[in-house]
């Protein structure tokens, strides 16, 4: 299937590894062409290699913390005609809830969901005027199924669900779309090495870490797996070529079943 992406210009967040790694490769396979980002130079170097190297495009890249305001904006203007922006850049960790302090909400706000706002932002007044763009938020499961372990990421993934069906609705009648997407558990860099790490310390075989997990935290998984990042970029691929033009302010679950609401 051919979904005319070739010579779109597409932005991936957080993109130097996992989803949106993942996500970028599946873009630069369909003919788009990719910015890949990262918190650091060597960190989007070597993505860059690995993208030529696994599809023989030679990608884009920048470096630095969206997080911050600033950077948003220097983005922006390095790479002013975003065709796709996928705001896939997202932080994690698990406290529980009365030692999360002010500025860790604040610092989650910032990272996952102000990061996205920023960006959209910036780039929806050129879609705009193409009549034309594609806007993405990674969300997750936890946006529905509100983890106790770590409240203010679950916070920050509804927030996103939030402002991906607002934007959709400002940009009503436009060629832009708008929707967000929920992977469930999906095998990241970050979830393979915490895996690993609970395996040595319990002295047991990463699957059996892994079956427990699921059994424990995720019962309700119809997998019983995590999935892998290109899983979840297949989604993302589709959602932001011209064939799925008829699908915006929509929130598509690729979470493996775990959220038992059918709607």
């Amino acid at each position: 299937m051919d979904l005319q992406l070739t010579g779109k210009l597409a932005l991936i967040t957080g993109s130097t590894a996992g989803i949106g790694y993942a996500i970028a490769a599946g873009l630069a396979r369909e003919g788009a062409r990719v910015i890949i980002t990262g918190r650091t130079q060597a960190g989007v170097d070597e993505a860059l290699g690995s993208l030529l190297a696994d599809t023989g495009v030679l990608g884009q890249g920048f470096a630095g913390d969206l997080g911050e305001a600033a950077v948003c904006a220097a983005l922006a203007v390095t790479y002013p005609d975003v065709d796709i922006l996928v705001n896939n850049l997202g932080i994690f960790e698990t406290k529980p809830f009365e030692d999360i302090a002010d500025a860790d909400w604040l610092r989650f706000f910032e990272v996952n969901v102000m990061a996205g706002v920023r960006l959209a932002r910036a780039f929806v007044p050129a879609m705009r005027t193409r009549d034309w763009g594609r806007i993405v938020f990674i969300s997750s499961e936890s946006a529905i199924n509100i983890p106790a372990e770590m409240v203010h990421y679950g916070m920050t993934k509804t927030a996103q669900l939030a402002v991906s069906r607002g934007l959709a609705e400002s940009l009503a009648g436009t060629g832009i779309t708008v929707n967000s997407v929920l992977p469930g558990p999906t095998r990241s860099r970050g979830v393979v090495e915490f895996l690993e790490k609970m395996a040595a310390e319990a002295g047991q075989p990463v699957a059996d870490i892994e079956r427990e997990f699921f059994n424990r935290a995720r019962p309700s998984s119809l997998i019983r797996r995590f999935a892998e990042p290109a899983e979840i970029a297949a989604m993302v691929t589709y959602i932001v070529s011209p064939l799925a033009s008829a699908t915006t302010g929509a929130a598509l679950r690729v979470d493996g079943g775990i959220v038992r609401n059918p709607f």
